[in-house]
């Protein structure tokens, strides 16, 4: 069988990072003068890029100023807000038990495409011992915020993996759009912070209650 390329995301998906990212945008807000966002309104953008997600939650289309400094702030305060203990960012139950398996599997290659740059990605590494899990990743860092395709057609391209032997396995609609979009297979996931509903109508193949179910879908 030829070699299949499988794309996690990494906030909702293989991380329970909401409460944190929340807690860091709270502050972020209150610090330049603005209300607390909703958990509801920050959880709505979790897999985008960062300044975009600012500008989205504030309600305007494009990054300015403003949202660039607020921004800065966000990278400034994560570090110290993650050390905190109530804001770890624990992996989902069953996840480390799915990803041992497949890294076991000789016929498929493991990657990560996240909204997170690339600071935030490698702390998720250290985190998690995912060293050896990732063969390919790309962030905030290196491409367009989902669900532009990018980032999945250059872990393609890097790999030498077709977009048509590619599943992107993720928890929010960018996910699932920046998949279709490459031509790739999208699994959804319903324990991360995206809606079951929306996840099938923009395009999932399969939506999975449970880590080990991504296995079964992988296989066909």
């Amino acid at each position: 069988s030829s070699m299949k390329l499988v794309l996690f995301d990494c906030d909702g998906t293989l991380v329970d990072s909401g409460r944190l990212i929340h807690e860091v945008m709270a502050r972020t807000f209150v610090h330049h003068g603005l209300e607390r966002p909703l958990y509801e309104k920050t959880k709505s953008i979790i897999g985008l890029t960062l300044d975009t997600a600012i500008a989205r939650i504030i309600g305007q289309a494009e990054v300015d100023d403003r949202v660039r400094a607020m921004t800065r702030h966000y990278k400034d305060i994560y570090a110290p807000v993650r050390s905190e203990p109530e804001f770890t960012e624990p992996m989902f139950e069953g996840i480390a038990e799915m990803l041992a398996v497949l890294e076991a599997r000789h016929d498929v290659v493991i990657g990560a495409v996240t909204g997170k740059d690339r600071r935030g990605l490698d702390s998720i590494i250290e985190a998690h011992n995912f060293h050896r899990t990732f063969v390919v990743s790309r962030t905030a860092s290196d491409c367009p915020s989902k669900p532009d395709p990018a980032m999945v057609l250059e872990c393609c391209a890097e790999t030498g993996i077709n977009p048509l032997d590619t599943v992107v396995i993720g928890d929010a609609i960018y996910d699932i759009l920046m998949a279709k979009s490459a031509g790739a297979k999208a699994i959804g996931v319903s324990w991360g912070y995206g809606d079951v509903d929306d996840l099938r109508a923009s395009g999932a193949d399969v939506v999975v209650n449970l880590p080990h179910e991504i296995l079964d879908h992988i296989e066909r």
